[in-house]
């Protein structure tokens, strides 16, 4: 008997028997009935000198048990709740037979603290405590994480809240922390084989013949056209809700974590993606979010009713719930294989419907680097402005480019969405995978990238597409979060222009699942990327491949550059969408060495990392 299940034949069976275990057996987990809901804060721990251990442990998600490690016998590990201006202790014991760490992402401290074995320490021997000293400089919502092989899938990471050292500006009645992650029984270092094998080897979305001739995938033509690159459109995530269960609090879809409230109240929910390698769309069905805070720092308030939270962000929002009923949290995964799941509710035990995963996105010209050909719309396919998106932003304002926060606009080219390239490309007979193949390996508009087996594509024409919402999110019918509409609550503490620009690509080969910048991968790079104390440098990122990637830089926040001025938005991580561009401006005010890296996991222990060298003036660097 196939076990192959049409999801509307199965929701709708699974209604007609009232809920059978024998149909439940085979729902995906988000749909299957769930417990009574587990209400409960998280492992908390604060004060001026904390213990942290590191160990083996088991976790129970949906009543199956499954191998982790954890801090203090938690996943996630204790939230930290600490004040800005107090000066903390972290002891950190690794009760492991290997080396471990702590990054404390998003934190301003001294380099050799920052946690990274190799980098900025020599990491944590077995059976030894190491203790991390700072002061804290700041105030928001962060988190940490391992920073060796593959521990923070296994479920080495936590949340942090440092609390403003007087009154905090944003009023919440109440607040609830939302650390969503990913976990998978398969053991982190076999996914990794598995991708290294074929890097598809998560996808079970591919593209069908059932579904060409159904007219839900591409047009055979098109598909073709992939075909001649040897790429797959719906290869949107490199591992899946195939062997990924997607958490809320360390908690499956069938556990329904919940979090509480009293209607009418102001709840602030921090929002941390804590995952190793999920884009997670998340809303809340029935409540718009106010956004107030992007990576630890106040932006403007800007309400949404969706928002894409790449891998290392966070974002703390406003939700005010007025009804007595409960509301669904949901995470989708980007490439819709599955969600993270939870509820909000006056009382606990209380459910509410969940909606059914979305139709899956498929990559398409503009992710393939070809958007400079495409000046129709913001979206993909065409598609009409999303209802109460911020209008595209104004031309240059000359104070502005003085200033260096943005340039003047491109001169516009043919609308035609690279059609018209790609059936010249293809040509008559045979010759059209090689002159596909060539176009999009073409070194001579990237002079910067190293010709390596890291290089399967460079994208031709990439544009800024930082005023998009996001893969599989351009025709959702409701407002969803933009970079573009972010805006600092304060003036940027440097507003200089730019001294010199750099431009950084982010390159990968899928069919060897290799990653790097500029080609290059951390093994094989021989000098860190020098920088001098208190420069001021555009750094501007070129995504070459067709998956989205989550830039972090240790020890800094950097500006967006998206036409905000002296109140462009300040943040750590950025994602980079596919065949797309991404800049920022970033004042190297941190003496040291500073990891930086994709926060995909598997992405940067595959090569997509480098260290950036920040030396003081007159001196340069090894």
């Amino acid at each position: 008997m196939s076990r192959v299940f049409d999801r509307r034949q199965l929701l709708r069976g699974a209604g007609l028997a009232g809920g059978s275990l024998a149909v439940s057996a085979y729902m995906p987990a988000w749909a299957k009935p769930v417990s009574s809901g587990i209400a409960g804060p998280l492992p908390t721990v604060s004060g001026e000198d904390i213990t942290l251990r590191i160990a083996h442990q088991t976790m129970v998600i949906d009543g199956r048990r499954s191998h982790a490690i954890g801090i203090n016998g938690s996943v996630p590990a204790p939230l930290i709740r600490l004040r800005e201006g107090q000066n903390v202790r972290l002891h950190v014991e690794n009760a492991l037979d290997e080396d471990s760490s702590i990054h404390w992402h998003g934190l301003i401290l001294p380099f050799h603290m920052d946690g990274v074995p190799g980098v900025s320490f020599p990491g944590i021997k077995p059976r030894s405590t190491f203790t991390y000293e700072f002061p804290l400089r700041q105030s928001g919502t962060y988190w940490y994480h391992s920073h060796s092989g593959l521990q923070e899938q296994l479920g080495l990471y936590g949340p942090i809240v440092i609390d403003p050292s007087g009154a905090d500006p944003i009023q919440a009645d109440r607040e609830h922390v939302i650390v969503l992650s990913d976990h998978s029984p398969m053991h982190p270092h076999l996914i990794f084989k598995k991708l290294k094998q074929q890097g598809g080897y998560f996808n079970f979305q591919k593209q069908t013949l059932a579904g060409l001739l159904a007219g839900k995938d591409q047009p055979a033509g098109e598909r073709r056209q992939w075909g001649a690159m040897r790429m797959d459109p719906s290869d949107v995530a490199d591992v899946t809700g195939s062997t990924y269960t997607y958490l809320v609090n360390g908690h499956g879809p069938q556990d329904n974590w919940t979090g509480l409230f009293h209607p009418g109240e102001r709840v602030r929910l921090r929002l941390i993606n804590a995952s190793a390698m999920t884009t997670f769309n998340f809303r809340i069905p029935g409540l718009r979010m106010t956004v107030v805070q992007a990576d630890g720092l106040s932006v403007q308030p800007v309400t949404v009713d969706e928002m894409q939270i790449a891998v290392a962000e966070t974002y703390d929002v406003i939700v005010q719930p007025a009804d007595d009923r409960a509301y669904a949290i949901v995470g989708e995964s980007v490439d819709r294989s599955g969600m993270a799941r939870a509820t909000l509710a006056p009382r606990p035990g209380m459910v509410a419907v969940v909606p059914p995963l979305r139709r899956r996105p498929l990559a398409d010209m503009k992710d393939m680097g070809m958007g400079g050909m495409d000046h129709g719309s913001a979206g993909r396919m065409d598609h009409p402005p999303q209802p109460g998106a911020s209008t595209p932003a104004a031309p240059c304002a000359p104070e502005h480019a003085a200033m260096g926060h943005c340039s003047p606009a491109a001169a516009p080219v043919a609308d035609d969405g690279g059609k018209q390239h790609l059936q010249h490309l293809q040509g008559a007979g045979d010759h059209g995978a090689v002159g596909m193949n060539h176009s999009m390996r073409d070194f001579s508009v990237a002079p910067e990238v190293k010709k390596t087996p890291t290089v399967q594509t460079i994208s031709p024409m990439p544009v800024d597409r930082m005023g998009e919402p996001g893969q599989g999110l351009e025709d959702v019918g409701h407002r969803v979060l933009l970079y573009t509409d972010l805006k600092a609550a304060e003036r940027n503490p440097d507003v200089r222009a730019p001294d010199r620009a750099l431009r950084i690509h982010l390159t990968g080969n899928m069919e060897r699942y290799m990653w790097a910048f500029d080609g290059e991968k951390l093994s094989e790079v021989r000098k860190p990327i020098p920088f001098l104390q208190d420069e001021r440098v555009r750094v501007t990122l070129v995504n070459d491949t067709m998956m989205g990637h989550p830039i972090h830089l240790h020890g800094h926040f950097f500006e967006l550059v998206t036409g905000h001025g002296d109140h462009a938005p300040r943040k750590h991580t950025i994602q980079v969408q596919p065949g797309g561009t991404a800049t920022f401006d970033v004042t190297t005010d941190a003496v040291g060495d500073w990891a930086f890296h994709c926060h995909m996991l598997y992405h940067m222990h595959a090569g997509m990392m480098q260290v950036v060298s920040v030396r003081p003036r007159g001196e340069r660097a090894a």
